[in-house]
């Protein structure tokens, strides 16, 4: 404890935070404003005016260099939240040249395994489509196998 610079009562209080926590899902653009602002093709004063405004409606939640996306913002553009995974056969041969394609796709996370598969995509429900579509166009991908997430237990 020592070495954290942490208080005994510290240390239980960040425990006990933990131990209470659950691990949530974020959608966080780290971006500057101004960055954002040029690239919406507006000033940072008015970004700004309309990030304050999507933060009181409970939209976006805001901080020191980033802007998340709150559950209610994703219900009202749409967006189907949830987790899917794919699970993907790859020619032994071309394992390399599909596994640097496959990480430049907008998902969450890309596990490589051992057994009859070569790969598990952890991806958003809502970007599915589009991963499928990458997925069966690349050269070497055998086989793919989609699992929708129903319920977390």
């Amino acid at each position: 404890m020592e070495k954290s610079g942490l208080t005994p009562r510290q240390f239980k209080l960040l425990k006990r935070l933990y131990k209470d926590s659950r691990p949530i899902e974020v959608y966080t653009v780290e971006k500057t404003q101004d960055k954002l602002a040029s690239e919406l093709g507006i000033t940072r004063q008015a970004l700004s005016n309309h990030l304050k405004v999507l933060k009181e409606m409970g939209y976006i939640r805001t901080g020191r260099g980033f802007i998340d996306i709150t559950d209610k913002a994703l219900e009202v553009l749409g967006e189907k939240s949830g987790n899917v995974f794919v699970f993907v056969k790859i020619e032994p041969m071309k394992r390399k040249h599909v596994y640097d394609v496959i990480k430049r796709l907008s998902i969450r996370r890309i596990y490589r395994v051992t057994g009859d598969i070569d790969l598990i995509i952890e991806a958003d429900k809502s970007r599915l489509d589009e991963i499928l579509e990458e997925i069966a166009s690349l050269d070497g991908v055998k086989e793919t196998v989609t699992h929708v997430v129903l319920e977390v237990l």
